[in-house]
């Protein structure tokens, strides 16, 4: 089955381990495209009167400048993915300038064209850096619910997966989404843990709530709640194609904050990436959820959000 990635470009170093982490993991998926998207600001400043004396001008300067920066950072990204494997016909790239701000464009050209995923890298200024000043990793960590968000941060070199799993729908439609994405891949490593939170726990979802994505037959044979759903996870995997000699079950364990438990154990078994299914948009504090704090915490380190 095709998968199709929006994969946001700048010309940064940040931009390039995104790349990167693509190449590691999927240069050799024949059913794997990539489209490059390079977000440019039309907002015209202080050079948007030329614009009224001169009729042939429809943008300014700066604009064309950033427009021009933008095809190169395009050109730069596409030869990247070309000489590390990824056919030229895979790839796509997108120049896309909008007046509404630079997350919001990349949100919004995402959410239109129904990606299976968006890709960014993130510039690891830490939370307080993030607090103050902001930066289009995190604001889209708050705006993308609609299409699962891959977060790079750092140069990440392992190719195994934690996939962070609890009794909810959305924690199995993370892994839906992983088996989908890692569909008959021969190299995929998927290590399965449940945190438990010494402060607290989100309670489990009644049976009948997985029933519309999977069926009630489905969930009578695979549905185990009692155990956190650990086979009912593995199930998925195994059905998309994710062979059971690569799955691991980690026992569940309890730390402070699942956070930072999750990132613990995705540092003690070498896994570069952590997919975790997140609930739908709610309040949730200063401090953030689950999904959000490990994301401010990880270094070195990819983030899946589903959900």
């Amino acid at each position: 089955m095709k998968k199709k990635i929006l994969v946001a470009v700048d010309g940064s170093v940040y931009s390039s381990n995104s790349l990167d982490y693509l190449i590691r993991l999927f240069r050799q998926d024949q059913n794997f495209s990539v489209d490059l998207l390079a977000a440019v600001s039309t907002c015209c400043g202080d050079q948007s009167w030329m614009s009224d004396i001169d009729t042939q001008r429809t943008e300014s300067t700066v604009v064309l400048q950033r427009k021009a920066k933008a095809t190169r950072y395009l050109k730069d990204a596409k030869s990247r993915l070309m000489r590390n494997g990824f056919p030229e016909e895979k790839i796509t790239t997108f120049a896309h300038g909008s007046d509404e701000g630079i997350t919001n464009s990349i949100y919004h050209f995402a959410k239109e064209n129904m990606y299976d995923s968006l890709l960014v890298g993130r510039r690891g200024v830490g939370r307080v850096g993030e607090m103050l000043l902001g930066s289009v990793s995190s604001d889209l960590v708050k705006k993308c619910h609609e299409i699962p968000l891959w977060i790079i941060d750092g140069d990440v070199t392992s190719t195994r997966f934690l996939l962070a799993v609890h009794t909810c729908t959305h924690s199995l439609m993370a892994a839906d989404h992983l088996a989908f994405i890692l569909q008959n891949n021969p190299k995929a490593e998927i290590y399965i843990y449940h945190s438990l939170a010494a402060f607290g726990s989100t309670p489990p979802a009644e049976t009948e709530e997985f029933h519309s994505k999977w069926g009630a037959r489905w969930c009578d044979k695979h549905l185990d709640v009692g155990t956190c759903l650990y086979k009912a996870h593995s199930q998925i995997l195994v059905e998309n194609g994710i062979s059971e000699e690569r799955i691991v079950e980690l026992p569940p364990r309890r730390g402070i904050h699942p956070s930072h438990d999750l990132l613990r154990q995705a540092k003690r078994h070498n896994c570069g990436t952590i997919v975790i299914g997140r609930r739908p948009r709610v309040d949730k504090g200063l401090l953030g959820g689950v999904s959000d704090r490990t994301t401010k915490n990880a270094q070195n380190m990819a983030i899946w959000l589903v959900g």
